[in-house]
């Protein structure tokens, strides 16, 4: 039997780092949403726009038997610049900020040793939360799946971001 876990991460832009999960052995969902802010149902617009205090956040849904934690948050930082304060990559503001939000303490442990280790190697410090989960906002339905749905705009977007070099 699936042994079912979440993960909520805020990577910048959601758009840009769903593929990255969706097609991972053991994830079973990737949701595109909204974390860390106190405003209920936040839109698009108002997270964007810096109104909310949230986050463009991915809910991760992963069979922990097949992938677990530690693999999830290796491959969230290979897909983000994690000396970034400001956002990621041309996405600038708070809601395009770096975080976990935690949902048990191996996930919490499992992302603050990472960034130790990640600052210990680079000498340089690591921009990304470590936070307590509290709520998650689903993102509407035309943020859902953003690259398959609109494959050439994700992709100009990716090299526009500089999140890809062609």
């Amino acid at each position: 039997m699936a042994k079912t876990e979440t993960a909520y991460l805020a990577g910048g832009c959601f758009w840009c780092i769903t593929p990255t999960f969706k097609e991972m052995e053991g994830v079973t969902d990737v949701v595109s949403g909204y974390s860390g802010g106190d405003e209920v149902n936040p839109t698009y617009k108002d997270v964007k726009e810096q109104k909310t205090g949230h986050r463009e956040t991915i809910r991760i849904d992963f069979d922990a038997e097949v992938a677990d934690f530690e693999e999830i948050f290796d491959i969230f930082l290979s897909s983000i610049d994690p000396y970034d304060a400001e956002g990621q990559f041309i996405d600038k503001g708070f809601s395009y900020t770096l975080a976990v939000y935690y949902t048990n303490e191996n996930q919490k442990t499992v992302a603050e040793k990472g960034i130790a280790n990640l600052e210990k190697l680079s000498g340089t410090k690591v921009y990304i939360a470590v936070e307590p989960f509290k709520s998650f906002y689903p993102a509407e339905e035309e943020h859902q799946d953003y690259y398959l749905k609109h494959p050439e705009e994700f992709h100009k977007e990716l090299v526009e971001s500089g999140r890809l070099k062609e």
